[in-house]
């Protein structure tokens, strides 16, 4: 069958990601209100009893907000690492035991011909967390909300063919906004979010011949523009000898109020 997906949402209103192989569907995040998680489904043609489990990336609201109202709707699982569970336990309402599921950072589990991997990242969060996805030669890299990329994030999600990579913001727009200091302090930070700078940057180590995606992901409604990343990561990786051709790698949007069209991970 092979790997599909969809981003949802992407950005600091809210999250959430459908991810389609080895014959399931997981959704990574629920970070919008259960009614808006489904008429986002709607929009792809898909209902949230099709889902079969929740991957968590972190415990702030823009990522689980819809989280426990989803789980309890659909009886879904939800899987998170033991840290990011003591940190959302208070917040997503009651939890039947049996969809209470520990993937611990690093672990891998399969779900039927699908093997989901996940790896530490670095963010303001309790135990943070990026996903793969593998199935057959096929792989699917997701990473947002850190400050910077690690060299064993680089090692992680390196030889994706397709890569789900945050573009927070725009430094210069970030620094002029209106956000108290030490907020901005917090997402220039190591323990904060990537700017276009910084994703053209890592782009720029980690893009082999057979990485042929990257959707730029949870970008900053008030410090980013969906052409001003594109523009921006593309500049950034050309200022570092990392030239392509449209044919060859493409940048692409996520957006925070529709879904991206269903990207197929072993298409061209």
């Amino acid at each position: 069958m092979g790997i599909s997906f969809t981003v949802l949402s992407s950005g600091s209103t809210g999250n959430a990601t459908i991810v389609r192989g080895g014959g399931t569907t997981l959704m990574i995040d629920a970070g919008l209100s259960a009614r808006r998680i489904e008429e986002l489904l709607a929009m792809r043609e898909l209902k949230g009893d099709e889902i079969e489990g929740i991957l968590v990336t972190h415990e702030h609201s823009d990522h689980i907000k819809g989280l426990g109202a989803v789980a309890r709707k659909f009886n879904l699982p939800i899987y998170a690492n033991s840290s990011t569970w003591s940190a959302i336990e208070k917040g997503i309402g009651n939890i039947k035991d049996h969809n209470r599921l520990i993937l611990e950072t690093g672990q891998s589990k399969d779900f039927g011909d699908m093997r989901v991997e996940s790896f530490a990242i670095s963010h303001d969060a309790a135990e943070p967390v990026g996903y793969n996805f593998y199935e057959g030669k096929e792989k699917l890299s997701v990473a947002t909300d850190l400050g910077y990329v690690s060299d064993k994030v680089r090692a992680a999600i390196s030889d994706a063919d397709v890569l789900v990579l945050e573009a927070n913001h725009d430094i210069e727009m970030l620094r002029m906004g209106r956000y108290p200091w030490n907020t901005k302090r917090r997402i220039l930070g190591d323990m904060g979010h990537l700017s276009n700078d910084a994703t053209g940057a890592a782009l720029s180590e980690i893009l082999t011949g057979r990485t042929k995606r990257t959707y730029l992901a949870h970008l900053s409604r008030d410090h980013n523009m969906i052409e001003l990343a594109r523009m921006s990561v593309r500049g950034a990786m050309e200022d570092r000898g990392c030239f392509y051709r449209d044919s060859e790698f493409r940048l692409c949007d996520t957006y925070y109020d529709r879904p991206t069209p269903w990207d197929t991970v072993s298409e061209s």
